[in-house]
């Protein structure tokens, strides 16, 4: 027979069996770190770690010392200050706000409460690092974290060691008065000191809503079914029912200045123009401010009218939070929340579901989904200011960062599947949904968020994954991804941990995420991961070999096309039936851009293609490769 096309359709599909993907396609049936380009597959790029430097106990920024966030990074926003050119990168992360300025990382999450001039306010005890802080009435919560400064040197612990920039988290509440810090220096003796003059400055937390790292199932009295367990017993996390949120940030640019919300908490303003140097403030301190909402899910600034909207809120005058309430300021007016008859502030309660998730700007209207259903939200000026029609029911973002907006279409993922909005929803047909949603860790939903890369018209979601090695200790972060190429309509998975996303945009010319580990990478950058090899490979469903599978096939020869860069390993899988527990299994054969041939001897009725590659610099695309088949006898 002449050498036959092996020509396998793009796109993964993981939801029928493998013999069927064969046969309707044939399909790649698994794969990691491949995208599909002009219907073929290929590697996905590179990333490499963008160094952060630190900022000495001056404030001013250390380019000799590099640093990692402070916290699991949830939410950025990047933008250029038009005041000074600067280009600035705000980070949320579940404990801090951060600002990234020429490369140094400076901390502006706002302030609680400060405690001046204290004397003597530490507790060293030999041979340990733990600290005990005295303040009268302190106020925080474990988990919170101090910022110390004016402290001496004491018991073998340097100055700079309490004064450090970044501060240092409260381990343990022992009184009212009194807690520990972890200072990571083990003092030379017992002794209390610390100078006259130290103050500390309590950022916010806990109490404020930030500080809650995972998404947790809610435990207690009321927790589960009616029935479970036996009456006035706090309930197990296996039979909860209830699932407690991690601690999120809305991040929203006022012109050149940022509005950081936290989610159930307050809201807060950054001016770009005061600098680095200065912390965010409570939005309802700026002048002219009135009934700024006190708790808020979401926020985000409408356009082209520019209200600041609140989704999830307290109404005028109530300190009572209505999760399915959506309220905004008036209009160019950010600290102006009271309506009157001469502005346009005002609020709206909407009805199906029970509680707004997020909301995403898109043109000519807002998106806005509860965890039932999405709205859109449209400016149409006094009296009303704005409109809302409900969109389409049962098909709520599953997370507040599970949703996007891509020229003027919304895709996101819902608790089952995923969807797109651009006029109407439409649910999107994915192959591998119940592969995603089967290995998802549902206690961890939360977490998901989506990542535009439109250079290669991509979205994707990235989840906790039921093979995640941090699941027994109880803080996983998302490890894995599902990907939607909405040009191409293909969908690919893979393995890559990350917390936040943000696509090139600007200065920046390649998509930038951050690590659980909080580091930055710019992704698209070279073919490695970060130095070291980024393993990729694809799989092809089995392939009937001949029309109706009657007979058995020899291949003896594969006739490689790819563009390869270093080597791709090529194996071949044959069977002679679909359910056959013996797969022959010939390779892997190494390839490379001038490889002619491959010489093989398999024989089956079905065939496979297996390409992978695991080496430093490796890089490949693929194209038709051809097969020589014959007929076979039966031995």
């Amino acid at each position: 027979m002449p050498l036959q096309v092996i020509q396998v359709k793009s796109g993964l599909v993981k939801d029928i069996t493998e013999y069927s993907a064969g046969k309707a396609g044939p399909f790649w049936v698994d794969g990691k770190n491949v995208r599909f380009r002009d219907g073929f597959a290929r590697k996905i790029g590179g990333w490499e770690k963008e160094v952060m430097n630190g900022v000495n106990v001056s404030g001013v920024a250390d380019y000799d010392t590099e640093v990692s966030l402070v916290g699991i990074a949830r939410e950025m926003n990047y933008w250029r200050a038009f005041s000074n050119g600067e280009d600035f990168l705000a980070i949320g992360t579940h404990n801090h706000l951060f600002i990234l300025e020429n490369n140094a990382l400076y901390d502006i999450t706002p302030l609680r409460a400060t405690a001046s001039s204290l004397s003597d306010p530490f507790a060293t005890e030999n041979g340990k690092s733990i600290v005990t802080v005295t303040d009268s009435s302190h106020g925080a919560s474990q988990g919170d974290w101090v910022r110390i400064s004016g402290a001496d040197l004491m018991t073998g612990i340097a100055a700079n060691t309490f004064n450090d920039y970044y501060g240092h988290e409260i381990v343990s509440v022992v009184n009212a008065n009194s807690y520990t810090i972890d200072v990571g220096t083990a003092a030379t003796s017992t002794d209390t000191s610390g100078g006259g003059t130290v103050t500390i400055k309590y950022l916010i937390g806990l109490a404020a809503g930030l500080g809650t790292q995972t998404s947790a199932m809610g435990l207690g009295w009321g927790a589960g079914g009616w029935g479970d367990s036996t009456w006035g017993t706090p309930r197990a996390t296996s039979s909860s029912d209830v699932v407690l949120e991690n601690s999120q940030w809305s991040l929203n640019l006022w012109g050149e200045d940022l509005v950081a919300t936290v989610r159930g908490g307050q809201i807060y303003y950054w001016d770009t123009s005061v600098g680095v140097g200065t912390r965010a403030v409570l939005a309802s301190t700026l002048s002219g401010a009135a009934d700024v909402p006190t708790q808020n899910r979401v926020t985000l600034v409408s356009f082209p009218d520019r209200h600041l909207v609140a989704g999830g809120t307290n109404a005028v005058g109530a300190s009572t939070h209505d999760p399915m309430l959506v309220r905004w300021s008036d209009q160019e007016d950010l600290p102006d929340w009271t309506p009157t008859a001469t502005n346009t502030a005002g609020d709206q309660r909407l009805e199906v579901g029970t509680k707004i998730v997020t909301m995403v700007p898109t043109r000519g209207e807002t998106f806005i989904s509860t965890d039932e259903a999405v709205y859109g939200m449209s400016f149409v000026g006094p009296p009303f200011t704005f409109s809302f029609r409900l969109v389409a029911t049962n098909c709520g973002v599953i997370s507040k960062n599970a949703a996007t907006n891509v020229d003027s279409s919304v895709f996101w993922m819902g608790r089952s599947s995923f969807f797109v909005y651009n006029g109407s929803v439409n649910e999107i047909a994915c192959p591998v949904k119940l592969y995603v949603f089967d290995r998802m860790e549902k206690d961890y939903t939360d977490s998901i968020f989506i990542a535009n890369n439109k250079a290669f018209a991509e979205v994707s979601w990235f989840y906790v994954s039921d093979e995640n090695d941090d699941l027994s200790g109880g803080n996983p972060e998302p490890d894995s991804y599902v990907t939607f190429n909405y040009d191409e309509n293909t969908w690919s998975t893979g393995v890559i941990p990350r917390t936040t996303w943000f696509d090139a945009f600007g200065f920046r010319r390649v998509p930038f995420a951050f690590s659980p580990a909080g580091l930055l990478y710019n992704h698209e950058s070279g073919v490695d991961d970060d130095g070291s090899a980024l393993d990729a490979y694809i799989e092809s469903a089995p392939i009937e070999m001949t029309q109706s599978g009657e007979f058995l096939m020899l291949v003896d020869k594969i006739v490689p096309d790819a563009t390869i860069t270093g080597t791709l390993d090529l194996t071949l899988k044959t069977k002679k039936y679909p359910n056959a527990s013996t797969t022959t299994s010939k390779g892997p054969f190494s390839i490379s851009s001038t490889s002619g041939k491959v010489s093989v001897r398999a024989k089956g009725r079905q065939m496979a293609v297996r390409f992978a590659s695991d080496a430093i610099g490796d890089n490949w695309s693929l194209g038709q490769f051809r097969a020589n088949l014959r007929q076979d006898g039966m031995r």
